[in-house]
């Protein structure tokens, strides 16, 4: 019974962790900030004005955008967001909610470039929104707007800071007080606070209906205990089958994470779908389309929890489009002890723009290095191309030598790393894998 137990802690782990992972950035968020992003509290952005670095350690952040923040709490009623007129400047509001699930997005490629307002409501809203407003009903009441601003550098900060102060959030009711994220108990063990997290969270942010028996298979292990109190004790039966299965979830995660289902060409996991696995809510700005859906129901489990511990808040592909590597031409984990180039000829076709960003291994955080260059792309100054229009790209820890390779130096660290190459507003060559990325070639054999 204990080993069935904790087979089911392992899945309830799984099940749970992106609701778990997400809100405990929600919290962080609004708490404490995070790197340039300082904190702010619920219903208001926090803007980062510069772009970001090693000291943003937030899982797989990109170094393209000026990120604006918005952790919301529609138990306080709607909020009206209104965005300014950039001119033609790439930009996206990406609408997260609490399971993860991408389910709205403003901005370039969804509504245009334009000055608008968005009423910002809770699924069971049924009032009459205000003239001129575009309804976005939240699946739960707390979700994040994940705001990303094209950066071409710091000559252009002061353009993008201007339009992220005339981004605003204005809650209809400000008497309202909302109440936030509920707090685990503080009597908990720290190797089942995930649990009563989930427990607690869960609850308090049904999940799509889908998902709801699968929720309730989890009742042996009291994720369906109602109220504050913890039904978890430091010692017993129920304590040991837990933490036997948590550790066999963080197993079975990092297993996905690495080894998953996404298809690999050339070393590269070409990870275009892992954030489809959205099924239920389709506001302004997302494709309800099966080329965009995880159908298999346990893949889609999996495939969630694998795309909020390695890429947390990404897109769906026709936003944004990601692929990664661990490995070299001979499938090698890539290391800062030995030297790289990657040839992209012809480059990214893509709407908006593309770089390759450079994260450290395990924990997918940009990495300090002595020139501050964190993502080399087709904004980067002063890169070289080839007579072809190509670029060849080199990877090292130590910086090159010759001056074309220095110019097109993407910095690695002393050990183990994982590049990420992003496309947004890819061409339907890069979904349909018409347009391809060779292999990183180790040049130092």
């Amino acid at each position: 019974m204990n080993e069935e137990l904790s087979d089911l802690a392992a899945q309830a782990y799984i099940y749970g962790f992106p609701l778990v992972f997400n809100l405990d950035q929600v919290r962080r968020y609004v708490e404490e900030g995070v790197g340039a992003n300082p904190a702010a509290p619920f219903n208001t952005f926090s803007h980062a004005r510069t772009l970001t670095g090693p000291a943003d350690t937030f899982v797989t952040i990109n170094n393209d955008t000026l990120y604006s923040m918005g952790q919301i709490d529609l138990s306080a009623g709607p909020i009206l967001l209104h965005v300014p007129d950039t001119g033609g400047r790439y930009y996206v509001l990406q609408f997260v909610d609490a399971w993860t699930d991408n389910f709205a997005y403003v901005g370039h490629r969804a509504t245009g470039t334009g000055a608008g307002d968005f009423l910002l409501v809770p699924a069971d809203w049924d009032a009459t929104a205000p003239a001129g407003t575009t309804v976005i009903r939240f699946p739960t009441t707390i979700g994040s707007i994940v705001g990303r601003w094209a950066c071409s550098g710091d000559d252009d900060l002061t353009a993008v800071h201007a339009l992220q102060d005339a981004t605003t959030l204005q809650v209809l009711d400000p008497t309202a007080t909302p109440p936030g994220i509920p707090s685990p108990d503080p009597a908990v063990a720290d190797d089942l606070l995930f649990y009563d997290k989930l427990r607690l969270w869960s609850q308090a942010f049904p999940p799509a209906h889908r998902d709801r028996a699968l929720q309730e298979s989890f009742a042996p292990l009291g994720i369906g205990t109602p109220g504050p109190a913890t039904p978890y004790s430091s010692d017993g039966p129920l304590a040991d089958a837990l933490r036997k299965g948590l550790l066999r979830g963080q197993d079975m995660l990092e297993r996905a994470l690495t080894k998953g289902s996404s298809p690999e060409v050339d070393g590269w996991k070409l990870t275009f779908h892992a954030f489809d696995y959205n099924l239920d809510f389709f506001e302004v700005g997302t494709l309800d389309d099966p080329r965009f859906k995880i159908a298999d129901p346990r893949l889609r489990i999996i495939e969630r929890a694998a795309a909020a511990r390695g890429g947390l808040w990404g897109n769906h592909p026709y936003e944004a489009a990601y692929i990664m590597t661990y490995v070299d031409d001979q499938g090698r984990q890539l290391t800062g002890e030995s030297s790289y180039t990657l040839r992209l000829a012809p480059t990214p076709p893509v709407g908006a723009f593309w770089s390759l960003t450079m994260y450290s291994v395990p924990d997918f955080y940009l990495v300090d290095n002595p020139i501050d260059r964190y993502s080399l792309g087709d904004r980067t100054p002063g890169i070289v191309h080839d007579d072809t229009g190509g670029i060849t790209i080199t990877i090292s820890h130590t910086e090159p030598d010759d001056p074309t390779a220095r110019a097109n130096w993407l910095p690695a660290p002393a050990g183990a790393f994982r590049p990420v190459l992003r496309m947004y507003e890819p061409a339907p060559a890069v979904l349909d894998g018409t347009y391809a990325v060779p292999a990183i070639t180790r040049i130092d054999d």
